[in-house]
């Protein structure tokens, strides 16, 4: 069963400033937590258009949300908003979410091989119709690009290590299993370093994941083209997990303020920057002490908003 808490519900759905008549987009339809709130505040004239690239979550979505008759399900990537608005001949849209990072029955779910807690394959794709998995990346990558993913994906210091040791690793045997590959991760790091924050591999799993679905090479220009398909008012909501994300997303925010950037030197400007709207809250909107104790995994959700102008 697809399970999933969302996270900064209500903050969501305050932010988007929902217009009953409007379109809105879920980029990340996931379990359908936040689309819920949204569609009930439609009217018959309003739009949804939730995306997702896996597929069981647009299955069970549609499950969740099938009293409503003005849902368009969307097999794809938030990374391609701007071409899936233009093949559904949509111009521009009142409000968009998204939830990035993994939804909670991705983790759950062992067969998915996200999980270092469980044995399974090794897979860890969003999209499983894709065909880059974890296998590949772990077998087949050489070591200098295995070592520099998980050091600027997974911020993780004893990367060369753990790559060298993947590396010796599979010379004799390809790494098929989660289990396999936290065992390696293990022998990699120091035993004084183990336990100083949290399981041994969690960075290395983290890493591994972002490059098995791309999740961060695009964002930027991601956040960018969503904000150009915003109407005048229409609302971005984005939530982050981690600092990769959270940094690409406030880059992008900044950037479509449209402050010049020419060098003070000149008479005038030349680089021609358009201001694209304003930020909502100078400062990330945090999960409630309450919502942490409830669900530990929004500890590190943060929440930022954009408004078209």
């Amino acid at each position: 069963m697809f399970n999933h808490i969302s996270v900064l519900l209500n903050e969501c759905i305050e932010n988007l400033n929902i217009n009953p008549d409007g379109i809105y987009v879920d980029g990340t339809l996931g379990g359908a937590g936040h689309s819920f709130e949204i569609a009930k505040r439609l009217s018959n004239n309003g739009k949804l258009i939730g995306i997702d690239r896996d597929t069981e979550a647009l299955k069970a979505a549609e499950q969740k949300l099938k009293e409503f008759s003005n849902i368009q399900y969307i097999h794809g990537n938030h990374d391609d908003i701007k071409s899936i608005l233009e093949n559904l001949k949509i111009d521009k849209v009142d409000g968009i979410l998204l939830d990035l990072g993994m939804s909670s029955y991705q983790i759950d779910e062992r067969s998915r091989g996200f999980s270092y807690m469980a044995d399974a394959k090794l897979d860890m794709r969003m999209d499983t119709t894709q065909q880059l998995d974890a296998t590949e990346v772990i077998n087949n990558y050489k070591e200098e690009e295995l070592s520099k993913i998980l050091y600027e994906y997974g911020e993780e210091k004893f990367s060369r290590q753990i790559a060298r040791n993947i590396c010796e690793y599979r010379k004799d045997k390809k790494i098929e299993t989660t289990t396999e590959l936290v065992e390696i991760i293990e022998k990699s790091i120091p035993s004084f370093a183990k336990n100083a924050v949290g399981h041994p591999a969690k960075k290395t799993f983290q890493a591994i994941r972002i490059e098995v679905n791309n999740e961060i090479k695009p964002l930027y220009d991601t956040v960018i083209n969503c904000i150009n398909a915003l109407k005048p008012k229409g609302r971005l909501c984005i939530i982050t997990f981690h600092s990769l994300e959270d940094r690409a997303v406030k880059m992008a925010y900044s950037d479509a303020l449209g402050k010049c950037i020419c060098p003070k030197e000149l008479p005038y400007c030349v680089c021609n920057r358009q201001i694209l709207g304003k930020i909502i809250n100078k400062k990330p909107i945090l999960p409630t002490e309450a919502e942490i104790n409830s669900n530990s995994r929004s500890k590190s959700a943060k929440l930022r908003v954009f408004e078209r102008i």
